[in-house]
């Protein structure tokens, strides 16, 4: 089983809260590292975000299995001298406070690099922490907000925030891989390095592509269910009321969903849509003539059908559809309150979903 524990030996300081950080530390001790947790003596606020998980917050059960709670007070010289001995020998230090918290406090990344050579530091910030928003607070609505992400979401009339802390586990998916890198290069030089990762900048990359269209002068607009720049690609109800989503990506999709089940091989020549680029033009009837073949059928005949087309789809499901889906593999991780089980880590090794760590306790010790 060590091989599927890359990790093992590898020492992580997280001086962390909330969801980003704890999403990249999460990932390293799946892998094997052991992380230690630093909360306030309160505990991570994200201990209070809900209570559903066993009477427990289902972000602290999700982010934090594996790893070691160590409560400190780094207001007190105990604290920090604590936390300065648990970082002396670390390999990584994490951490995601506010501003130049850590270095008020006397921390300082160079000082701490300068005496470990070795050491990789990631710090999160809201924005660039070098920057004139560097001191605003940042949390994930806000850069969803901030970015431009809630004017290309949900429907014409409103923007919308994204379902789930996209911002926060985008920024947490960019911080843990820019820490392999940084281990990848450590192996290389025997050096470490100092990682900043910018959530505003975690959002503004991913949002290149819309940022370019409005550039080239074809500013976005809210779509809901349906894409932008490709069509059809959208939701559509059958005769008995079951909505489900079709994506057509290329010409040849679209000929042969003319033929298989739209039954009109002549739509795939019409100059209105011979193109993806004329059917986006000419959305409202292409929309029209697909909506009008799925109200001609049930939902299980238009699932049949769509097979058969080799069209790519999905139904329109919810939390309870996700619940139940004959697709979702879970793990069962130990916390304090009993086992909780929820969706398992996309990752296999060699076909195995590694095992992960229990949930910590606040301030379990090390």
């Amino acid at each position: 089983m060590s091989a599927l524990k890359p990790l093992t030996g590898l020492k992580v300081v997280a001086i962390e809260q909330a969801v980003a950080a704890p999403f990249a530390t999460c990932r390293l001790a799946d892998a094997g590292a052991e992380v230690i947790k630093i909360e306030r003596p309160e505990g991570d606020f994200a201990r209070g975000y809900d209570d559903v998980a066993a009477g427990q917050s289902s972000y602290f059960v999700w982010l934090n299995r594996g790893k070691t709670s160590v409560a400190l007070d780094l207001t007190s010289d105990a604290g920090r001298e604590r936390l300065r001995d648990l970082m002396s020998d670390a390999d990584v230090v994490v951490q995601n406070l506010r501003h130049r918290a850590l270095e008020r406090l006397g921390f300082s990344f160079e000082d701490l690099r300068r005496e470990n050579p070795r050491l990789i530091t990631c710090s999160i910030t809201g924005f660039d922490p070098d920057g004139d928003m560097a001191s605003r607070k940042a949390y994930d609505l806000l850069i969803q907000a901030e970015s431009g992400l809630c004017s290309i979401t949900g429907g014409p009339d409103e923007p919308s925030r994204v379902g789930v802390s996209v911002v926060d586990i985008a920024t947490g998916v960019t911080a843990h891989s820019a820490i392999l890198e940084a281990l990848i290069a450590r192996g290389i030089t025997g050096q470490g390095m100092a990682i900043t990762v910018s959530m505003f900048d975690v959002m503004a990359d991913w949002l290149t592509v819309p940022l370019l269209n409005h550039e080239g002068g074809r500013t976005p607009k809210r779509v809901g269910l349906a894409h932008p720049s490709i069509a059809p690609y959208g939701v559509f109800e059958t005769k008995d009321g079951k909505q489900i989503l079709i994506s057509i990506q290329s010409d040849r999709e679209w000929s042969k969903l003319c033929e298989r089940f739209l039954g009109d091989v002549s739509l795939s020549h019409d100059p209105r849509f011979a193109s993806n680029v004329n059917r986006v033009e000419h959305r409202d009837v292409t929309d029209k003539i697909v909506a009008e073949a799925f109200l001609q059928r049930s939902s299980d005949q238009a699932l049949a059908d769509l097979t058969k087309a080799d069209v790519a789809f999905a139904l329109l499901n919810d939390m309870a559809g996700l619940s139940a889906h004959p697709e979702l593999r879970r793990i069962s991780v130990e916390t304090p309150n009993g086992p909780v089980t929820y969706p398992a880590p996309a990752s296999r090794f060699d076909g195995v979903t590694r095992p992960v760590g229990p949930v910590p306790e606040l301030d379990e010790g090390c």
